[in-house]
């Protein structure tokens, strides 16, 4: 199947979530072959349910049901529970919770062991989303992010990563950086427009089945808006851009990132959608987090 054709259909789905049985995200991965699915959720001893998760979705098969506003890739390559270089969920401790009430922790968000590290200067709290372009969830969420981010308080520190799983994801991610590099930030915006748009359009999500198509298509898409085609390939082929796909892999890695959008606050709280209880209560939850971060240091 082509690779764009793989793209359009898990944004169809709303599946932004990590194909199953995909390769390990450090490495580069081949791009799908048809074949059945595996099912969405392997059989397993019945457990307690938890009380608000996302509902869990598989690309390849299943279309989520309408309420489900993250899906979670089931994913078969699993670090195992010995790999030290990936968060471990603890209780939250009594001291470090949130007030009584309002959120609770394991529920609406989990503490990581060990914390990870952050990017941002000493004072600042950190709240990273990683996500995906052709994510229909983090394209529905964009606008109250946006609006979120003109309001947020001044320590807070907002830091995107693309989340890379395949080829179609990496083809999005390095776009994102490319843009970033030459900073026209405004057109991500801009792309996550394009790139809805063309899945509904069913055309090319500016992704192609090459490496080289996928640069004339996001090379073409720069060119419309303003960017010079020899700036734009410059860019797209720089040393920093390549830094920052490295960085993104990682990050996807460390956090395990089985679904889109997926948020972290400080490198010790992560949370998403469907834990908060909704967007506008993930957007209060992301700045009680942080504040409780503030306030801690």
């Amino acid at each position: 199947m082509k690779r764009w054709l793989v793209v359009a259909a898990l944004a169809a789905l709303g599946a932004c979530s990590k194909p199953e049985n995909g390769p390990a995200p450090a490495a580069e991965p081949a791009a799908p072959t048809a074949q059945p699915a595996q099912p969405a959720q392997p059989a397993q001893p019945a457990q307690p349910a938890p009380p608000a998760p996302p509902a869990a979705g598989t690309p390849a098969t299943t279309p989520p049901p309408a309420a489900t506003t993250q899906e979670t890739g089931d994913g078969g390559d699993h670090p195992s529970a010995s790999d030290s270089s990936l968060e471990k969920m603890a209780p939250m401790p009594a001291a470090a919770q949130l007030p009584a009430g309002k959120w609770k922790a394991g529920v609406n968000y989990d503490a990581l062991l060990p914390a990870q590290p952050t990017s941002v200067a000493p004072g600042k709290v950190e709240v990273l989303e990683v996500f995906w372009l052709a994510c229909p969830h983090c394209y529905a969420l964009e606008p109250k992010l946006l609006a979120w981010l003109k309001t947020k308080p001044a320590y807070v520190e907002f830091v995107r990563v693309p989340v890379i799983w395949q080829p179609g994801h990496r083809a999005h991610a390095r776009l994102y950086y490319t843009l970033e590099v030459l900073g026209r930030q405004d057109l991500v915006e801009k792309a996550f427009d394009t790139i809805h748009q063309d899945i509904e359009n069913r055309v090319p999500p500016l992704v192609g089945d090459t490496d080289d198509e996928t640069l004339r298509l996001q090379q073409q898409f720069a060119v419309k808006n303003g960017v010079s085609a020899d700036d734009f390939a410059k860019a797209y082929n720089s040393f920093t851009v390549s830094t920052d796909l490295q960085r993104a892999e990682e990050i996807t890695q460390r956090y395990r990132v089985q679904g889109v959008p997926f948020f972290a606050v400080n490198g010790k709280y992560t949370t998403d959608i469907g834990k908060a209880g909704g967007e506008e209560k993930l957007l209060e939850l992301l700045g009680d987090l942080a504040a409780a971060e503030h306030g801690g240091h």
